[in-house]
Order: C-alpha cells, then sequence, then structure tokens
C-alpha cells in the first residue's frame, strides 16, 4: 500500500463523531500480514472502535494483532470466507451497542482517509446502506475487475430496480442494526451482493460515495478471490435471486401497494 500524504494523525474529532453516531469498523483479514499493519495504524486515525475478524489465517496476522490491544480481535481456526467473517463482526458490534459498521480489506486496496466521506454521506442522506464507489476506469484496474463490476452491477438492477456504480467494492458502511434480523444464505465473497440485495428488498436505502483505491502491481498483490469457484457460486447466487425476484418479492411488493391504496381511500 503506498504512502499518502493526505492522511493525518489520529484525530479525536473523527473518532468522537463516529462514537456519537454509534459507528465501527470491522475489517475481514485472511493472510494479509503484510499490509494489515499498516491499513490498522490508518484506520485508528478515523476511529476508535475497530474490530478485526481473523478468519483462520496462517501466516503472522495472530502475532501482528497483539500489538493493537484496543482493538477488538474475533477469530476461528480455519478459514471459512470474507462473508462469514462480516457476518460475525456485525453481530458482535450489534451486542457491543453500533448501529452502523464501516467495512474496509486489510489487503491495502482501500485508504482510511475516506471514512468521512461515508459519514458526510450518512448524515447527508440518513440511514442508508453505502457503497464506496471506486473508479473502475483508472489506470491500474485489472480488465477482469472492471467486467466482473459490470456483470455484477446489472444483475443487482435486474434484481432491485436500483442502479448503483460499484456493486462490489468491499469498503461499505452498513446500517447493521437494521440487517440483524436478515438470515443470509452465503459465506464466501459472494456474500457482498446478497447482502445489499437482500437491504434493497427490506426497503434500506442503497447509495453511493466516491472513495479512491489502489490495486498493486504484479505479485504483489494478494487477492484470495478465486476466478472460477468465487465467479461461479456469485451465478448461482444471482440465479436464486432472480428466482425469488420473480416468485417472491415482486408480488409481495404489489401486495403491499395494493394494500396501501386502499388504506389510503378509506381514510
Amino acid at each position: 500500500m503506498p504512502a499518502t500524504s493526505s492522511l493525518q494523525v489520529p484525530s479525536s474529532a473523527n473518532a468522537a463523531e463516529l462514537a456519537a453516531r454509534k459507528i465501527c469498523v470491522i475489517i475481514p483479514t485472511y493472510n494479509n500480514a503484510a499490509t494489515l499493519a499498516t491499513v490498522l495504524e490508518q484506520v485508528q486515525a478515523y476511529c476508535g472502535h475497530v474490530y478485526v475478524v481473523n478468519d483462520g489465517s496462517t501466516d503472522g496476522t495472530s502475532e501482528i494483532l497483539t500489538r493493537y490491544p484496543t482493538i477488538t480481535v474475533i477469530s476461528y481456526p480455519h478459514n471459512v470466507g470474507k462473508g462469514w467473517a462480516l457476518r460475525q463482526g456485525f453481530a458482535a458490534a450489534v451486542n457491543d451497542g453500533f448501529d452502523y459498521a464501516i467495512t474496509l480489506d486489510s489487503d491495502g486496496q482501500h485508504f482510511a482517509q475516506d471514512i468521512p466521506a461515508l459519514v458526510a454521506t450518512l448524515v447527508q442522506t440518513g440511514p442508508c446502506l453505502i457503497i464506496g464507489a471506486r473508479n473502475m476506469q483508472q489506470e491500474g484496474v485489472p480488465r477482469k475487475s472492471s467486467f466482473g463490476n459490470k456483470f455484477s452491477n446489472f444483475w443487482f438492477w435486474f434484481e432491485t430496480g436500483y442502479e448503483v456504480p460499484d456493486t462490489q467494492s468491499g469498503y461499505r458502511l452498513y446500517p447493521i442494526r437494521e440487517l440483524q434480523h436478515l438470515r443470509f444464505i452465503t459465506r464466501k465473497f459472494e456474500f457482498e451482493i446478497e447482502v445489499i440485495v437482500r437491504a434493497a428488498w427490506q426497503g434500506i436505502r442503497v447509495a453511493s460515495t466516491p472513495v479512491s483505491v489502489y490495486y498493486a502491481i504484479g505479485k504483489e498483490r494478494i487477492t484470495h478471490f478465486r476466478p472460477f469457484a468465487d465467479f461461479t457460486r456469485i451465478s448461482l447466487l444471482n440465479t436464486v435471486l432472480v428466482t425469488l425476484r420473480i416468485v417472491y418479492q415482486l408480488p409481495r411488493a404489489g401486495l403491499r401497494k395494493l394494500l396501501d391504496k386502499r388504506g389510503k381511500v378509506k381514510a
């Protein structure tokens, strides 16, 4: 992750605002020991309540986490998947009294300096799920990532009727208290698709705000996304979601509108 001069020393004002709005940060991590410490130090400049979910890492992650006694660590011995890690973080944060959670990756792709932008969007729009939209046209973005994002954006629109510019970004602000009663079926990368679709179906607004992104060059970049296996999982999930949209969600939404109209007429 490159150094950036715009990052500031720890700001009590930033931390105080997030605390007042009951916002924490959740960082799922799996074998990103090379970048984890830098990410944690930068995030702590903006938030005093940080959860790290160690998703069965086998590198030096556990040792690194011992250097940060103020961070809440959730660990389990075997890798399950990013979706499961996020779900464990959400549950812990809700239990501790938080209403919102900002999530970002531990591979150095995201910048902590964008945290205030997510919070500002929340203040402006009110309760919602906010996705940090990357500029997928910038130099260095892998072609397969750009294509995958367009593919995902299309299916999100088809399944919800809403358009957003970046459905695959892991940099998000979740209304975790509003999501706590939903029952999710996915545990890996595809969870990040399921959660925004299910949130939209529940009437939760899905908004976006621009964020920066860094893609390491060549072997510097560590990704655990498996193109064939994970793309297949995402495709199967979209098949399920489209089916649910047609046979359940659309009829239910239509019935609600009909009942609302009847109620207004009677009133």
